[in-house]
C-alpha cells in the first residue's frame, strides 16, 4: 500500500493535467467556434462530432476522476503528508463529474436532438460555456491541489 499511496499523487495530478487542459482547450477553441455558426450549422455539426468528443471526454473524465479518489484513498490511509490536498482533489473532481448529470448529459442531448428553437441556441450555448468554466476552474483548483499533494514527503522526488 506505500508504494501505491508513493505512485498515486503523481498519477492523479498527471490525469487531472490531462483533463484541465482538455477542457481548457475545449473552452477556448470549440466552444467560440460553436458560438458562430449559425443554427443549423451547429446542429449539424454536433449530430456529426458529439460522439467524438463524448468518446474522449468519458474515459478522460472518469479516469482523472477515480485517479484522484484513489489518490485521496491510498494518501488517508497512509497517514500521508498533504493527504488533505489529496482529498481536496478526489472532492472537486467528483464535483466535476457531478456537472455532467446536473446539466450537461441534458444539454447535450438537446443538441443532439436539435430540440432547442433556433432562437434559443445561444443563450443555451453561452449557458453551457458557463458551465464550461465553471468545471474548468474547479478542475485548475483541484489539479493545484494535487499538485500540492507531491509535497507530502514522497521519496520519488
Amino acid at each position: 500500500m506505500n508504494l501505491l499511496a508513493e505512485i498515486m499523487p503523481f498519477l492523479s495530478a498527471a490525469g487531472l493535467a490531462l483533463f484541465v487542459g482538455a477542457l481548457f482547450t475545449e473552452a477556448m477553441v470549440l466552444v467560440p467556434m460553436w458560438r458562430t455558426l449559425q443554427p443549423q450549422e451547429f446542429f449539424t455539426l454536433h449530430a456529426a462530432h458529439a460522439h467524438r468528443l463524448y468518446t474522449f471526454f468519458a474515459p478522460l473524465t472518469a479516469s482523472a476522476t477515480v485517479l484522484a479518489v484513489v489518490a485521496a484513498i491510498t494518501s488517508v490511509a497512509t497517514d500521508r503528508p498533504q493527504s488533505s490536498a489529496s482529498v481536496v482533489a478526489a472532492v472537486l473532481a467528483l464535483v466535476i463529474l457531478s456537472t455532467y448529470v446536473l446539466y450537461f448529459r441534458r444539454a447535450n442531448a438537446s443538441f443532439a436532438e436539435a430540440s432547442i428553437t433556433h432562437e434559443a441556441l445561444p443563450a443555451e450555448l453561452a449557458r453551457w460555456a458557463s458551465w464550461h468554466w465553471f468545471r474548468t476552474v474547479i478542475g485548475l483548483v483541484a489539479l493545484a491541489s494535487a499538485l500540492l499533494a507531491l509535497r507530502g514527503g514522497t521519496s520519488l522526488l
